[in-house]
């Protein structure tokens, strides 16, 4: 069962690495992803779902996709395409740690995220929106230990879905903007991101008791 869980891990890998490879220039230069997308066509929004699907396994911060995603196709669509990729990128994430087990993911995450094991069991949906909203540990790490953990599909589901929607909307407007950096349009979505970010506090701080151990 180890040789086959490592087996299904290694392809996984290996498959990401190569779409990250062939498509590196996008996460130095976000501008490229319009100039791509035009290129392809209607497979461009494909493509682009499937590397943010991917992406954040690999160090690129979510934030980064959805800017690039909001450059290339504009505030409404790159939010759409982003939410699809990040939950499709998340929800993958979270059935490799059900299958791998506790264990074997404690091994790959690292125990500094132990206690967080034991938290999402408590308080999983509080937990997961709160990260969603304010993501305080790397993206696919939160989504392996989910997975690993007794939380039920359920709130997993529900809390990657409705936290996700906001910063996703709001990146993806930032995004738009980056066009015109000067623009009243460009500080009003700095602006909304910071109010996000606090929400995000503020939710944290009226959950203390179900959150904290």
């Amino acid at each position: 069962m180890n040789f086959l869980k490592l087996t299904i891990l290694l392809a996984i890998v290996g498959g990401s690495v190569w779409l990250l490879i062939e498509h590196r220039r996008w996460f130095t230069d976000p501008a490229l992803v319009k100039a791509q997308v035009v290129e392809w066509g209607a497979w461009g929004p494909v493509v682009y779902m499937l590397l943010y699907a991917v992406g954040p396994s690999f160090l690129v911060p979510g934030a980064v996709m959805t800017i690039a995603g909001g450059m290339a196709f504009g505030a409404m669509w790159g939010s759409v395409y982003s939410l699809i990729g990040g939950d499709i990128g998340a929800l993958i994430a979270f059935a490799a740690g059900r299958f791998l087990g506790k264990s074997f993911v404690e091994r790959v995450v690292g125990e500094r995220f132990h206690s967080m094991l034991n938290r999402i069991a408590k308080h999983g949906f509080q937990i997961i929106l709160y990260l969603r909203f304010v993501p305080l540990i790397p993206y696919n790490a939160l989504n392996l230990l989910a997975g690993a953990s007794p939380i039920t599909f359920r709130d997993y589901f529900w809390a990657t879905m409705i936290g996700m929607i906001p910063g996703t909307i709001l990146y993806a407007f930032l995004g738009d903007a980056l066009w015109h950096p000067m623009s009243p349009k460009f500080f009003l979505a700095l602006l909304l991101i910071g109010a996000s970010v606090g929400c995000g506090e503020i939710y944290r701080r009226w959950t203390r008791v179900t959150i904290d151990e």
